[in-house]
C-alpha cells in the first residue's frame, strides 16, 4: 500500500473513533467543549498510528487497539495544550487555529489538559482481548513515557534549557523525554498487546526510540525552513525563546544528516522481525522527508 494512502486510511479510523469518544456527554460543557476543541483540531495522528501499525506487524488485530491507541492520542493532546501555555511556551497557534487557551482561558485550558491526560487511562484500561498481565505492561509502559521518566522530564529540561549554551548531552535528553520517550511507547504498547515475543518486543522498542528521536530533529529543522502557514503553527518559535534545539548544537546540515542516521537504524531494527515490517519501513522514511 502506498504510505501516504496507508496513513491517510489511518488517521480516518482515529478520528472516528475519536469522534465517537467526544460524543459523551460531560459536564460542565466548557469542559467538554474545550477538550473537543483542541482534540480534534486535527493533526497527522502518527502516535496512534504507529500503535496500530506496530500491533498488525506483530500479528494483531488493529480494531482490538483502537482504544489503547487513541488513549495514547489523549495524552499527546493534552500535552500540546499545556505546552501551548503562557508559562510554558505561550503560542496563540497550534495547527493552524488559535490555541485553547486563546478561546477558552487559561484555567479550561489546564483543566481540558488535565482531564485528556486523566480519562486516557480509563479508556487505555479497556481489556478486550488482551490478557491481563500484557496490559499493565503496556500501562506501565505509558505512564512511564508521559510521566517524570519521560514528557514531562523532557519539557521541564526544554524550560530550563531556555536561553543557555547549547550541548549535545542536554538536548539530546530533552528530545528523548520530550518526544521520542511516547512515540517510543506508541510502538512498544502495539509489541505488548500482540502475539509479538521478546526479541521482537525489543526490535519494536528500538526502531520506536529512533523515530522518535528523529521525528523531533525533523522538527527543528522545520522551524527553521518552513513558514506558518505550512506548519499550522509559528515558524521561528524556537529561535525566537532561544530553545535548545539540534540545528543550534549540530548546524541544519548536521540535523539532517544525524536525522537520516536515526531512521537507517530504525529500519535496520525491524528489517528481519517476524511479519511484515514494510508500513513500519514506509512510516520511518515518511517522518523524514515530511515537510509539516
Amino acid at each position: 500500500m502506498n504510505i501516504k494512502e496507508y496513513l491517510k486510511d489511518r488517521q480516518e479510523l482515529v478520528n472516528s473513533y475519536l469522534l465517537s469518544y467526544t460524543e459523551t456527554p460531560i459536564r460542565p460543557g466548557a469542559l467538554h467543549d474545550s477538550m473537543k476543541y483542541s482534540l480534534m483540531a486535527g493533526g497527522k495522528r502518527i502516535r496512534p498510528i504507529l500503535c496500530i501499525a506496530s500491533h498488525a506487524a506483530c500479528g494483531g488485530r488493529e480494531s482490538d487497539i483502537l482504544p489503547q491507541a487513541c488513549a495514547i492520542e489523549l495524552i499527546h493532546t493534552y500535552s500540546l495544550i499545556h505546552d501551548d501555555l503562557p508559562a510554558m511556551d505561550d503560542d496563540d497557534l497550534r495547527r493552524g487555529k488559535p490555541t485553547n487557551h486563546m478561546v477558552f482561558g487559561e484555567a479550561m485550558a489546564i483543566l481540558a489538559g488535565d482531564a485528556l491526560l486523566t480519562d486516557a487511562f480509563r479508556l487505555f484500561v479497556r481489556r478486550g482481548s488482551f490478557e491481563s498481565g500484557r496490559l499493565l505492561l503496556a500501562l506501565e509502559e505509558l505512564a512511564s513515557s508521559a510521566g517524570i521518566f519521560g514528557m514531562v522530564a523532557g519539557q521541564a529540561q526544554d524550560i530550563l534549557s531556555e536561553n543557555a549554551d547549547p550541548d549535545e548531552d542536554t538536548i539530546r535528553f530533552i528530545h528523548e523525554h520530550k518526544t521520542a520517550a511516547l512515540i517510543k511507547a506508541s510502538v512498544k504498547i502495539g509489541a505488548l498487546l500482540s502475539p509479538a515475543d521478546d526479541e521482537t518486543i525489543r526490535a519494536m522498542e528500538e526502531y520506536g526510540q529512533n523515530i522518535g528521536l528523529a521525528f523531533q530533529v525533523v522538527d527543528d529543522i522545520l522551524d527553521i525552513v518552513s513558514t506558518t502557514e505550512e506548519l499550522g503553527k509559528p515558524s521561528g518559535s524556537d529561535e525566537a525563546r532561544n530553545k535548545m534545539t539540534y540545528p543550534a548544537v549540530y548546524g541544519l546540515e548536521g540535523s539532517r544528516r544525524i536525522a537520516g542516521e536515526l531512521i537507517d537504524r530504525a529500519i535496520e531494527a525491524v528489517k528481519n522481525m517476524e511479519g511484515d515490517p514494510a508500513i513500519l519501513t514506509g512510516i520511518a522514511e515518511y517522518l523524514l522527508t515530511r515537510t509539516n
